[in-house]
């Protein structure tokens, strides 16, 4: 029997809201991924936002508390922490901050310029919730973390000579079989990797919901109860509200640990019979972010928050950020985190490339897509230049930008077209962006907390522009 008109319309209606879905999930999959891949190198985006701070390795007890004096003269107490922030961090600065505010400080203990690291924030935020409402975006998030642990395992049981390929690559042709051959082995030689990210990314968003489902089950919605049993409860202080004691703190700590694996030391409920000092120290030999040591307002030793003791659920939660950003073995570690994420921010790409190239019909969608795989990295770079020429807000740069670039996208012809062009803009960007970078820095832009970034970020530009040429030919 022929199908009805309605019934064909509604068909035809359906798969085009299909193919739509489909495009915005795979848009939000590959802004995160690729967001992500970016911010593996926020440390060094901070010291690139500001590269006239002056950077050091060393840092005193007298330095400490002369900023913290400084510090507390100068801001008011409302806050409910103070933190401070030494190079052990990652970043060779030091850094006195509230929740509101924050200081760099120089060697003689005096507070310096404001931190702003804006930028940074955004290129995060992007990668954590999208942009959106923190708390919605970021479930939103780490539901495409799950939805990502579901196409890789689906995606290789799909695939059952995708090993015995591992190696095989097509090119030529209409690109379609050199997209899926380098969709597939990238997905093989990545899926320890992809897995961890997919897992660890998931954990962010959906521990919350996890944490409200345990705490009504068990323990009459009492969310802290449950945070307890996973991460050291804080202590139950009566005390004198004083000065808190840093420097006697610091000498005792001194004698446990090694100064050089301080990252830093927030001050809970400063003023407060409740406050006390927990200084967070990086444990190198294991992938637990730290292993906290917590002192009263008097300097004196209470305990340690256990995150390194015989429980492992404790300490595997423990080590959850680390493992997502490759805060570990240094800038090899984070170099590694940054191709095996460019691997799956390519396998975000091809997967929808190979879909499009399949498909029968030629719209709207084969231009959209690539118009959003180049034109994110173009926005990210107007977003910076917005930001640091004229002080425009980052968020607002990129998402304008890459709106202007998308719907710019639908006037070409083809998808290789809009490919093309996108990758010749971006060199030029690039370089426009560098030329702003200099001038508003001078001659600190020429220090290796610029060039860490603008060095490789040049180079990508060049070679951006070579494969449009190339492609062109």
């Amino acid at each position: 029997m022929a199908k009805s008109p309605v019934s064909q319309s509604l068909s035809k209606r359906s798969l085009a809201s299909h193919a739509w879905l489909g495009l915005v999930v795979s848009g939000f999959m590959y802004l995160i991924c690729l967001s992500g891949t970016i911010a593996v190198l926020h440390l060094e985006f901070e010291r690139w936002e500001q590269p006239y701070v002056e950077e050091t390795t060393a840092f005193s007890i007298e330095q400490v508390e002369k900023a913290y004096t400084q510090f507390t003269e100068q801001y008011d107490n409302d806050t409910h922490h103070y933190y401070f922030v030494f190079p052990g961090s990652g970043i060779p600065r030091l850094v006195m901050e509230d929740d509101n505010n924050a200081h760099f400080v120089d060697a003689e203990g005096n507070l310096g310029a404001k931190e702003s690291v804006t930028w940074t924030r955004m290129l995060g935020d992007l990668h954590m919730f999208l942009h959106l409402p923190m708390s919605f975006g970021m479930i939103v998030v780490s539901a495409f973390g799950a939805l990502l642990c579901a196409l890789i395992v689906s995606g290789l049981l799909a695939h059952p000579r995708i090993v015995k390929d591992a190696f095989r690559f097509r090119a030529g042709g209409d690109g379609l079989k050199s997209n899926i051959d380098l969709h597939n082995r990238l997905s093989v030689w990545g899926t320890p990797f992809h897995l961890m990210i997919a897992i660890t990314g998931a954990y962010f968003g959906l521990a919350g919901i996890l944490v409200t489902i345990i705490s009504q089950a068990f323990y009459d919605g009492d969310d802290q109860a449950v945070y307890d049993k996973v991460f050291a409860p804080e202590p139950v202080l009566e005390q004198a509200v004083v000065r808190p004691e840093i420097g006697k703190a610091m000498t005792d700590l001194f004698t446990r640990i090694d100064p050089e694996n301080l990252i830093f030391f927030t001050i809970h409920e400063p003023d407060s019979p409740q406050q006390f000092i927990e200084f967070y120290v990086r444990t190198p030999a294991h992938f637990t972010y730290s292993e906290n040591y917590r002192y009263n307002t008097s300097g004196e030793f209470l305990e340690t928050a256990g995150y390194l003791g015989d429980d492992g659920g404790k300490q595997i939660l423990w080590s959850v950020y680390r493992l997502h950003f490759g805060d570990f073995l240094g800038m090899p570690g984070k170099v590694l985190f940054v191709v095996l994420g460019m691997m799956l921010t390519i396998i975000s790409a091809t997967g929808m490339n190979i879909w499009l190239k399949k498909r029968k019909t030629q719209d709207a969608l084969n231009r959209l897509w690539p118009g959003l795989v180049w034109g994110t990295p173009n926005a990210l770079v107007v977003s910076a230049m917005g930001y640091f020429a004229f002080g425009l807000s980052p968020t607002a740069c990129f998402w304008v930008a890459l709106l202007g670039i998308t719907v710019a996208a639908l006037k070409a012809t083809t998808q290789e077209r809009v490919t093309s062009y996108l990758k010749y803009v971006f060199t030029l960007v690039t370089c426009a962006f560098l030329i702003v970078y200099f001038v508003e820095f001078g001659p600190a832009a020429l220090s290796f907390a610029a060039l860490q970034i603008n060095v490789p970020l040049l180079l990508v530009a060049i070679w951006t522009g070579y494969s449009a040429r190339k492609q062109q030919d």
